[in-house]
């Protein structure tokens, strides 16, 4: 299950405590339109996307039908608007709902199914657009507004109010590992994939995109906005994520792991199945190694290698340090695109 929520720049001003300080409880009650200003200038900017596939009907006619209904948020006046990809992924065509009634044919920009993020554009001009915020200031027990068009309900989108409730989570989702992911209880609902969470300044701090699915969990995820920016701004110029890779299939070492099978190494990634013809192969690099640190960074987890390769591009060279019996090994790795 997935959630959602929005925000949008208007002229009101909306009181919010200092930059860098946390938001706390005491704000909000102490003025209880808050949270009412901000739904009033987010709303407008969030948008229903629906997907739509196109059959064959009896006469071999093509009829386009819902593959799916999700949320979106529009970023940017002329139209540009950020969802997740498995909100589009399969779509043959793709239609956006705005609150105020208006309907428009959207075009998919681009997808990255790794990161879950999608760019969709209409043709309009002078729409109600959010502002993007700084992630990196969000401090746990900040409260946050999620806005989307949950269970597809008419009316328009659901608002719903929670805190952030941890920072930098990681987690599997359809095959992909997220990370720098913001948790929050604010409720979610099936419809909500794929719109921002607000904070209550007003901006845009995430993209929201699962449910923990665990009975009563109450827990949703959000991709952090300092995270998805650099993914949205390459789809919009481009199209496609290009990533660089090494070549590997890989799994997380911890010590009970690293004791019962007798590694070197107590933590780190584990090198698992390896292409021959890839990037840490050709520098040297062996199924079995674990990665223990990439630069200077030490690798504890798969994630946190993810996190380092994240920081570089295609053509980079990357001194990468392995554990493997015998002792430590560092190699000097150029890095290539990722095949399609």
């Amino acid at each position: 299950v997935s959630l959602a929520v929005s925000q949008v720049s208007t002229s009101t001003p909306i009181p919010v405590p200092t930059p860098g300080t946390p938001v706390v409880g005491l704000a909000v009650t102490q003025d209880t339109n808050a949270i009412v200003r901000v739904a009033e200038r987010v709303r407008p900017a969030v948008v229903s996307i629906t997907s739509l596939q196109v059959s064959l009907d009896q006469f071999a006619q093509p009829v386009p039908e819902e593959s799916g209904v999700g949320s979106g948020v529009i970023y940017d006046p002329n139209g540009l608007i950020i969802t997740n990809n498995h909100v589009v992924e399969g779509a043959d065509s793709v239609r956006v709902g705005l609150p105020d009634g208006r309907s428009f044919q959207g075009r998919i920009v681009g997808t990255d199914r790794q990161s879950d993020l999608a760019v969709v554009k209409v043709e309009a001009t002078g729409l109600p657009y959010a502002e993007l915020g700084d992630s990196s200031k969000l401090r746990v027990g900040e409260w946050v507004v999620a806005i989307g068009n949950a269970l597809a309900l008419d009316g328009g989108p659901t608002v719903t109010v929670g805190v952030v409730g941890a920072l930098d989570r990681y987690i599997n989702e359809g095959g992909n590992t997220l990370f720098d992911l913001i948790q929050t209880d604010a409720a979610i609902n099936p419809g909500n994939s794929g719109g921002p969470l607000v904070n209550l300044a007003g901006q845009v701090i995430g993209i929201n995109v699962a449910i923990a699915r665990a009975p009563g969990a109450g827990i949703g995820f959000a991709i952090s906005m300092n995270g998805a920016r650099p993914v949205v701004d390459e789809l919009a110029r481009n199209g496609k994520i290009t990533r660089p890779w090494l070549g590997v299939s890989l799994v997380s070492v911890s010590a009970s792991i690293a004791e019962a099978r007798g590694l070197p190494a107590k933590e780190g990634a584990l090198v698992a199945q390896i292409v021959r013809t890839g990037p840490l192969a050709r520098a040297g690099g062996r199924a079995g190694d674990i990665i223990v640190q990439v630069d200077d960074i030490p690798v504890k987890n798969v994630v946190t290698l993810l996190k380092a390769m994240a920081k570089h591009k295609v053509g980079d060279t990357v001194q990468i340090t392995v554990a493997r019996q015998g002792g430590r090994q560092t190699l000097s790795v150029l890095l290539e695109a990722m095949p399609n």
